[in-house]
């Protein structure tokens, strides 16, 4: 059954905002959908809810190996859940771990590729994580980087930044639609609806609009500051921070950047984040 669509990104590019879009787009409220009720109509390839109905064990005792054998078996449940498509959110690099697929291509439809400046990254990645930005851009270079299971998540294998967007977007395909977080902020009326029309949906401009205008970042943050938001960390005083791009160039110092384009530069380059003088 290849019916799940992959909403895919490195942490803190902009899944969450695209999420929100989508289901203003195809539920068409008539007030913004709530943030807190996206699982409606999108799953997490790491909830360990999943995991637990082929294995009642928790997450945090399983091994690597016991995780990657049950992985194609979730995603098989997961796509068996819905009877047509089934928008999976996921922060996994399209690599291997313990000889298995992070994405199981059998149950795959396609999938959104959604990528942003890591400059830009780094700083709200911090503030997720409540780190500092030199531990952030560390972690941002490590090949290894997983985060650790819990309760309710199994591991997410994220790699490096430069490694999780090109084991994704290196091999473009029909199936795939990449779109960079900055042109979604600069003009969100062609870039979502370039969005609907890779998934189809034959929805006309006054629709789009008013899912852009629902999901904008002052509505997104009025829904948290009036009821919260499940997946805020405890780190953060809130999830939708501030969601503007360039605000490394006042934040982060020319050493860290340095050090992040020296690391990431070819993918960068590609997708026109190197800085001038870098």
């Amino acid at each position: 059954m290849s019916n799940v669509l992959w909403l895919a990104s490195y942490p803190k590019s902009g899944n969450t905002w695209v999420r929100a879009f989508l289901h203003n787009l195809l539920v068409d409220p008539d007030e913004p959908f709530d943030i807190n009720r996206m699982s409606a109509l999108t799953q997490g390839d790491s909830q360990a809810q999943w995991f637990r109905q082929l294995d009642p064990r928790s997450a945090t005792t399983l091994s690597n190996r016991e995780i990657a054998a049950l992985r194609p078996r979730v995603h098989r449940l997961i796509a068996e859940s819905a009877r047509e498509t089934v928008m999976v959110k996921t922060h996994n690099a399209l690599i291997a771990v313990e000889g298995v697929s992070m994405i199981t291509l059998e149950v795959t439809a396609g999938a959104i590729y959604v990528v942003r400046n890591p400059l830009d990254v780094a700083l709200s990645y911090a503030h997720h994580l409540g780190a500092t930005l030199d531990a952030i851009i560390e972690l941002m270079g490590r090949t290894d980087f997983a985060t650790p299971a819990s309760e309710h998540h199994v591991p997410e294998h994220q790699s490096d930044w430069s490694s999780h967007v090109q084991s994704w977007t290196q091999r473009p395909s029909s199936a795939l639609h990449v779109v960079r977080y900055e042109d979604l902020k600069e003009d969100p009326l062609s870039y979502f609806g370039a969005l609907a029309r890779f998934l189809g949906l034959a929805v006309d401009d006054a629709r789009i609009e008013k899912a852009i205008r629902f999901s904008s970042f002052d509505a997104l943050r009025a829904q948290e500051d009036k009821g919260g938001f499940i997946e805020r960390t405890p780190a953060q005083d809130r999830f939708f921070r501030s969601g503007a791009s360039g605000e490394w160039r006042n934040k982060l110092s020319p050493a860290q950047i340095k050090r992040m384009v020296e690391r990431h530069r070819t993918q960068m380059a590609r997708f026109h984040y190197v800085p001038e003088g870098y």
